[in-house]
């Protein structure tokens, strides 16, 4: 069994990795300064926010075509017919719908697309769960089962500075993304498990009281005397900002950090280099 996905569930492995465990990944597409770029192909993270501070539009991005991904499901059936394609939120994009039809199109090709509901780093943590878990030898149900269980398990939380770019997306609405501009409010947002969309959890007048209230809300999902959390601290371009809440994450719980790490480009577009974020999980359910 081979695993696709694409490069917005910033699946941790080095390439090494990827080669070792049979991931493939089908890189998303951001249109900037009317040059189009492919995630991890064409432009480098630190390259691209270098444009995005000086450009005079706004950035677009694209999932993968269908075709795009036929052709890599076609090449892997080659050697193995079985494919978990494993995809960021289809309530953010249009991705598994891409990854749907592909798959339709490849009749030697017995994929399954999983919808992780999510994106970035617990998008990638299901990747990764069943990468590991078909290279142990566990059949095709039991990694289905097993992503479900990654995915039920764990949460996402993120907060940023400016809110234009989630504005120019669409991801809230132009009037109160105008008047939380205005207030220099500082959202804290949360991905939603059902249709799999942001939702907003709170708000703060200040980054820093952005990044108590994204405690706050691990603490309302964990419980007061929660056990150890897995954790893992993102950003787009904001290092400072993310180990501030890493500092304040491990303040309040006890953690076993992942390595932190930078947001899909993709992802970035649409927030903009202030946006910091932590993925976590109660430890015992998705160790257990």
């Amino acid at each position: 069994m081979q695993i696709v996905t694409d490069s917005g569930t910033d699946t941790p492995f080095s390439p090494v990795q990827m080669r070792e465990f049979n991931v493939h990944v089908v890189p998303l597409t951001v249109t900037l300064g009317g040059k189009s770029y492919r995630e991890g192909i064409d432009i480098k993270p630190d390259e691209f926010y270098e444009l995005l501070d000086t450009a005079d539009g706004m950035p677009v991005t694209s999932q993968p075509s269908a075709g795009e991904f036929a052709l890599v499901y076609r090449e892997l059936a080659k050697t193995d017919p079985d494919i978990l394609s494993i995809h960021i939120s289809s309530g953010l994009s249009g991705t598994v719908n891409s990854a749907t039809t592909a798959a339709a199109m490849v009749p030697e090709a017995r994929v399954t697309v999983i919808d992780t509901k999510t994106l970035s780093s617990p998008s990638g943590w299901q990747v990764e769960a069943a990468a590991r878990a078909i290279k142990d030898g566990m059949s095709h149900a039991e990694v289905l089962a097993l992503v479900e269980k990654i995915g039920n398990a764990t949460d996402v939380l993120y907060t940023l500075n400016e809110l234009k770019y989630l504005i120019h997306g669409g991801r809230i609405s132009h009037l109160k993304g105008l008047l939380a501009s205005v207030l220099n409010i500082k959202p804290i947002i949360g991905v939603e498990k059902v249709r799999g969309t942001y939702v907003t959890l709170g708000q703060a007048r200040s980054f820093a009281n952005a990044v108590k209230g994204a405690v706050e809300q691990i603490r309302r999902r964990v419980g007061e005397n929660g056990g150890p959390l897995r954790a893992q601290v993102v950003h787009a371009a904001n290092l400072e900002g993310a180990q501030q809440l890493m500092d304040e994450v491990a303040a309040n719980f006890k953690v076993d950090f992942a390595p932190m790490r930078q947001l899909s480009l993709v992802l970035g577009a649409h927030v903009g280099r202030s946006m910091v974020g932590v993925c976590f999980a109660p430890a015992e359910r998705i160790e257990s």
